[in-house]
């Protein structure tokens, strides 16, 4: 898994008809230090992410293990909203702080 910052909605209405009713986000992936990379990637999300918030992120097969996935043509699936991140007991990342 990766952590990944929401940075926008993806939106298709023309699209394999297994995507219908699958959320699609625009994913910007963070380094160990919180740092934004320059990397993006579109997921899936069922666990209703919004912008700006932390996520993780499953990418490849492992992105289609989750029941109801199993035959979506999605490379990366957002799997979680993160709370809290900690590095060598520093706070990176707290979603409690990112709301205020």
């Amino acid at each position: 898994m990766q952590i990944a910052m929401v940075r926008g909605t993806v939106v298709s209405t023309h699209k394999e008809p297994s995507l219908r009713g699958v959320k699609l986000l625009l994913l910007q992936f963070v380094d160990q230090e919180g740092r934004l990379l320059p990397q993006y990637e579109v997921a899936g999300d069922r666990v209703g992410a919004g912008l700006d918030e932390w996520v993780l992120v499953s990418r490849g097969s492992a992105a289609r293990q989750t029941d109801g996935s199993e035959k979506l043509p999605l490379d990366a699936m957002v799997v979680g909203i993160i709370d809290t991140v900690t590095v060598e007991n520093r706070l990176l990342y707290s979603k409690k702080e990112q709301d205020r």
